[in-house]
């Protein structure tokens, strides 16, 4: 109404006051009308699946007030074409004449006289008279023939269209978030978003930004390499950077994840029980962080949960860990900040801590570490996998990468084979199986197992934060796989690729 009011005051004639007064009620019924339609419209669609639509600098935010200003004219018109129809308003193709040329048109008295008298021949002529009363349609001199319960009645209606627009999204949404709560967070398809869903959960269960990856790998770049480190009076040191990077797991297929160091799985630790390590670790992330060394003894304030042990690391701040390896055997490091979205993204990677005495490790031709994880792509963004509605995983890699782009692992009839099974992923357990014949479990969560404990096996289940060393012998020549006895999970999107896809190894026995 203050368009209406102020701007067009020359086509309406009168002071601002009086257009005030007369265009307030139909304007706001309008407005009401507009608002309704309005404010579902946006409400599900800016607290739906794809949160930057709240964010004013994103493209989608003004794609969505589009939608909602359309969803808005189209419960407003009918309404508006009353309110015009009856006087109380202005429509786009109302004739607006000039006040002060409505007043030079006023016909002089003998002119309505005359013209009186015309008119009232030509209705007897036509045989019926016109007495009735038809309201001016133009300008400030706009009369309505709207009665006041009409206009009342509208009113009424329009204030609860508004009412039931602004309530309903607030039985499926929180509509306590702000733009700020939830940053952008880009949330799975299918994942349930209740009015009580917090906007901590939102944030965890986003995909990880596009704009924040700092760089690329391409399918030749290996996960799980050795770490170097530098020698400081006696103590290995070591450098941790974790980061947002892109990551090729298959030829077509790249997950936008988190990396120790530019790689998935992050780059191997390898020490001998009795050194003394100090591992320096500075953010890169978008988010805090920490690191857990599973499995290890050590000081307490060394163990790496965040706000028990130790503050979170920040974007950008760094924080050193230091103990002494007084165990042997094959170990895992990950973050203890929001694991279920961190380590989902790719944080992990192997801690293999060699035996002070060689004769204490179980001997076998090859040394091999497995380690799995599973992720979720959909629509070209990579959201941390979990197991439940919306979150399940739709690929599957060993040590970074999916089959057919794993590794094949060469031997001769006759050898043996240590695998290092490794549960570095959060949500399943995966029963690993090798083909060509059993394998003896001779370790499990680090522990050498006393020759009296070993046993044979063709299956072992892996689950997270577990670890079995199996060794494995070559019995007869031959391409035989090592995969999860979980058919989905040797699949890539649902779908196998030369013979299977995910989880899956291949040891080539020549």
């Amino acid at each position: 109404f203050i368009f209406q009011s102020l701007f067009m005051k020359s086509m309406m004639g009168g002071t601002y006051w009086e257009n005030v007064r007369k265009s307030f009620l139909p304007e706001f019924i309008s407005m009401n009308f507009m608002m309704a339609g309005m404010a579902p419209v946006m409400s599900f669609l800016m607290m739906g699946r794809d949160m930057r639509a709240m964010e004013p600098t994103e493209l989608l935010f003004w794609g969505v007030m589009s939608i909602g200003v359309i969803a808005g004219f189209t419960l407003a018109y009918p309404a508006n074409v009353w309110l015009v129809a009856r006087g109380l308003k202005h429509g786009l193709m109302t004739q607006r004449p000039q006040a002060a040329e409505m007043s030079s048109r006023e016909p002089t008295a003998q002119q309505q006289h005359a013209t009186h008298h015309a008119r009232a021949g030509d209705d007897r002529r036509q045989g019926h008279a016109n007495t009735s009363h038809k309201p001016k349609r133009s300008g400030h001199q706009m009369e309505t023939d709207a009665t006041t319960p009409q206009i009342a009645a509208l009113g009424m209606v329009s204030v609860l269209a508004l009412a039931i627009g602004m309530a309903a999204p607030a039985n499926w949404l929180n509509l306590t978030l702000s733009a700020r709560d939830v940053g952008g967070a880009i949330m799975p398809q299918g994942m349930i978003m209740g009015r009580d869903t917090p906007a901590e959960a939102m944030r965890d269960m986003a995909a990880t930004d596009p704009h924040r990856v700092t760089a690329s790998y391409g399918l030749a770049a290996k996960g799980d390499q050795e770490l170097p480190f530098r020698l400081e009076n006696g103590v290995k040191v070591f450098d941790l950077r974790p980061s947002v990077v892109r990551w090729q797991i298959l030829p077509n297929v790249a997950v936008d994840a988190y990396a120790y160091n530019g790689q998935i799985p992050g780059p191997r630790i390898h020490i001998r029980q009795g050194d003394k390590v100090r591992i320096d670790v500075t953010n890169d992330l978008p988010e805090e962080t920490t690191v857990h060394w599973h499995g290890m003894i050590l000081p307490n304030q060394m163990d790496g949960p965040a706000e028990i042990t130790q503050p979170p690391i920040e974007p950008g701040q760094s924080y050193s860990y230091e103990f002494t390896a007084t165990q042997h055997g094959t170990y895992f490091y990950h973050p203890h900040a929001k694991p279920d979205r961190t380590q989902a993204l790719g944080l992990y990677g192997a801690l293999i801590i060699d035996p002070a005495n060689p004769a204490d490790e179980v001997q076998a031709d090859h040394d091999y570490v497995i380690e799995l994880q599973e992720w979720l792509v959909r629509d070209g963004l990579t959201y941390p996998s979990m197991p439940m509605e919306g979150g399940m995983p739709n690929f599957f890699t060993i040590n970074g990468k999916a089959y057919p782009a794993t590794d094949a692992i060469p031997m001769k009839v006759g050898e043996t084979l240590k695998v290092r099974f490794i549960g570095t992923n959060n949500g399943f357990v995966h029963p690993m199986h090798i083909h060509g014949g059993p394998f003896e479990v001779v370790a499990r969560d680090g522990e050498t197992l006393p020759p009296s404990a070993r046993f044979l096996a063709d299956t072992i289940n892996v689950g997270p934060g577990q670890r079995y060393d199996v060794v494995w012998k070559a019995r007869r020549p031959g391409k035989w796989l090592i995969h999860c006895h979980i058919p989905h999970h040797t699949t890539n999107n649902n779908v196998e690729e030369k013979g299977g896809g995910g989880l899956m190894v291949v040891i080539d026995v020549g």
